[in-house]
């Protein structure tokens, strides 16, 4: 009995740590192929007159499916509301929704019939298509960036990783007092730049060309490079205060890079999601009122 009971716990732990994409081993995988083959068949054995097209009876059966599926799909944001546990937690309505999104590709394409113009029909399935992708994006994303953001941080916390930047400057803006005028301005014109700065861009991208701290540390290291004595011995411990800030920044810039790449593509799929629907009601009005 004990051994009965260790077994069901370790079981209860698999499941608890299995992620969304191999939820109850793949079952909505599964249960999306399936479905996917069905209407494969049906459409290959199917044969309209004078060729395959939405206006079929089979055809009104795939698009009325996957309306209802893109509708269902869209309710994940209210779902992620309320915790649950069982057969519909969040993490098999998360599991359903990416494996029952990727099948629309197939049943969209088989309800259009391969038929398309410039209209609304063709418009709803290129939005339904770019919904798709976007959140294969977000799937990618989810399931590689994580691990990223916890070597990004270094056990740290952000408002840590902050702290440990004005530290520098603080230490920075001390060392720099016995310098000369001129190598003083340089040095401190590495302080106080919000690591954050930049823009969207710099954000996604991790660049930034402009960072005042690999400006100083560039001129510092030239300065050393060509002093001696009492010179260098002022300028030295500046240079490795200044190469401290750079590790200190690219730490929380690689942190910052890394959400909002896990994070950007929700302003993308959300709209998006919205602009199907609108398509789809007016795609949907369209054939029942106007052919």
């Amino acid at each position: 009995m004990a051994s009965r009971g260790i077994a069901r716990a370790d079981a209860g732990d698999q499941v608890a740590h299995e992620g969304f994409l191999r939820y109850r081993r793949f079952r909505w995988f599964k249960l999306a192929l399936v479905i996917c083959l069905i209407t494969i068949v049906v459409y290959a054995l199917h044969d309209p007159q004078p060729r395959p097209n939405g206006g079929s009876w089979y055809g009104y059966l795939l698009g009325t499916i996957g309306l209802l599926l893109i509708l269902w799909l869209s309710m994940l944001g209210i779902r992620k509301r309320a915790i649950t546990r069982g057969r519909w937690s969040l993490k098999a309505w998360t599991s359903a929704h990416v494996y029952l999104g990727l099948a629309l590709i197939v049943i969209a394409t088989l309800h259009t019939g391969f038929q398309f113009g410039w209209n609304v029909h063709t418009l709803a399935y290129v939005l339904m298509m770019l919904v798709i992708f976007s959140g294969i994006y977000g799937i990618l994303v989810y399931a590689a960036l994580p691990q990223g953001l916890s070597d990004a941080r270094s056990e740290m916390t952000g408002p840590q990783m902050i702290d440990a930047v004005n530290s520098l400057d603080k230490q920075i803006q001390s060392s720099a007092q016995p310098l000369s005028d001129a190598d003083s301005e340089v040095v401190l014109g590495s302080l106080g730049e919000d690591p954050f700065g930049g823009g969207v861009w710099r954000r996604l991208s991790g660049n930034y060309p402009r960072c005042g701290n690999r400006r100083a540390l560039q001129i510092m290291r030239g300065r050393l490079a060509e002093a001696s004595g009492r010179e260098a011995a002022s300028i030295e411990p500046i240079v490795t205060l200044l190469e401290r800030k750079a590790a200190a920044l690219q730490r929380v810039r690689g942190y910052v890079q890394r959400r909002a790449l896990l994070e950007i593509w929700l302003y993308i799929h959300i709209p998006l999601t919205f602009a199907l629907i609108a398509a789809l009601l007016a795609h949907v009005v369209s054939v029942f009122f106007y052919w």
